[in-house]
């Protein structure tokens, strides 16, 4: 096994901004860099977007040696590391979302976020692959060309946009055999199920609905195992970027604008500041802090700038958890505490950053273990406040 070589390109940001950040775009298996075409120009407002080929595809070179998904993986922050480095933002298709989620596996510390479009943590099966592989090396991608067609789109994706469907269908013509073949290899070696309780990658699953390879169900699973959206788009099979590209988009840049840039040692107080009020706006709602800044006086001013730019601007910011999981210990140190009016806050936080009551009460229950039973049953009757008071028709009580 060897890390193999791969080409991409770099669109540079259309803003011109020095700090935009990198977006990297991985394709199915039998398509290149253009899978992404569509979405280009609107990614690229405010992203730098790398796109890059698998092992003879495109314009990366044909390969001969056999690789693994990890393997690809490691080729693509080659890449990265090539044009600068650091933590980037990610989305793949198919074969590209598998090496996302090996990605979010082996490198969690450079995602910043993922989006797993029509893959999963196990594609197929390994008969399956290892028949295709055999198909290829005896009559090449171009007897692939009308099962590809059925598989990849929806029906009326082709006479809907032509130009784009069309040409993925040609390029797979080009695509080197013996890579593809080892590319299926490398799919069918792919198993990243028992590892998925371990990805805290800010994610998005997205699946068309039409499609028979990745169903809506498959990418359901996966969307629930890493806490994930789920994005269901209609008249889409197997390749939506090709076949409904601004519903893709859309559903992108959601989930890549959410993910704030983390600010580096040496950021101003000012920039600390303002990045702080929108992870505090994002987790505690704007009611509540429009509510709050209505109640600052001369003397709390100090205190309220403190907590804005010390916990949320340089702590609920950090890229090292996600917001669940800040959660989960935030509702245990304020258990320990005894802080129960801060702690119906941020029972209320934690609902909006994705975890559920049941797992409000069971972290809350862990919290007895360690921290008493007092202070756990008064968090639990705080926390069952909240629920009630959320439960209770709007314009009840007076």
């Amino acid at each position: 096994m060897t890390v193999p070589q791969l080409r991409c390109t770099v669109q540079p940001v259309s803003s011109g901004a020095p700090n935009a950040e990198l977006l990297v775009l991985g394709p199915s298996l039998g398509t290149t860099t253009s899978l992404w075409q569509p979405l280009l120009a609107e990614l690229s407002a405010n992203f730098r977007v790398l796109r890059f080929d698998l092992p003879g595809h495109g314009a990366s070179p044909r390969t001969r040696e056999p690789f693994t998904m990890a393997e690809l993986a490691e080729g693509v922050l080659a890449l990265v590391d090539a044009v600068g480095g650091g933590a980037f933002h990610y989305a793949g298709v198919s074969m590209g979302g598998a090496i996302g989620l090996q990605l979010a596996v082996d490198h969690a510390d450079r995602l910043r976020s993922l989006a797993v479009i029509c893959s999963g943590p196990k594609i197929g099966t390994a008969d399956g692959w290892d028949a295709r592989a055999s198909q290829v090396r005896a009559s090449g991608t171009a007897s692939l060309v009308a099962s590809s067609a059925e598989r990849w789109f929806a029906p009326g994706s082709l006479e809907r946009s032509p130009s784009f469907t069309a040409r993925a269908l040609t390029e797979l013509l080009d695509v080197d055999d013996e890579s593809y073949a080892l590319c299926c290899g490398a799919l069918a070696l792919f198993d990243v199920r028992d590892r998925l309780v371990g990805i805290t990658t800010p994610a998005l699953c997205i699946a068309g609905a039409a499609d028979a390879v990745t169903t809506p169900e498959m990418l359901g699973q996966l969307a629930e195992a890493i806490h994930a959206p789920l994005v269901i788009i209609d008249d889409a099979g197997h390749l939506p970027t090709l076949e409904r590209p601004a519903v893709v988009r859309t559903a992108l840049l959601g989930l890549v604008e959410h993910v704030r840039p983390w600010l580096p040692r040496g950021a101003t107080a000012a920039e600390t500041y303002d990045s702080g009020m929108i992870v505090r706006r994002e987790v505690l709602g704007d009611a509540h802090v429009d509510a709050a800044n209505a109640k600052i006086t001369p003397e709390t001013a100090d205190f309220q700038d403190f907590i804005t730019r010390y916990a949320w601007g340089e702590i609920w910011s950090r890229p090292g958890l996600d917001r669940r999981t800040r959660s989960f210990l935030t509702l245990a140190c304020l258990a320990t505490g005894g802080h129960e009016a801060e702690l119906r806050m941020h029972v209320r936080a934690a609902l909006t950053n994705g975890l559920s009551r049941a797992e409000i009460s069971e972290a809350l229950m862990h919290t007895a273990v360690y921290a008493g039973v007092p202070a756990a049953n008064s968090a639990l009757a705080a926390a069952r406040e909240v629920f009630a008071a959320l439960d209770e028709p709007a314009g009840a009580g007076g």
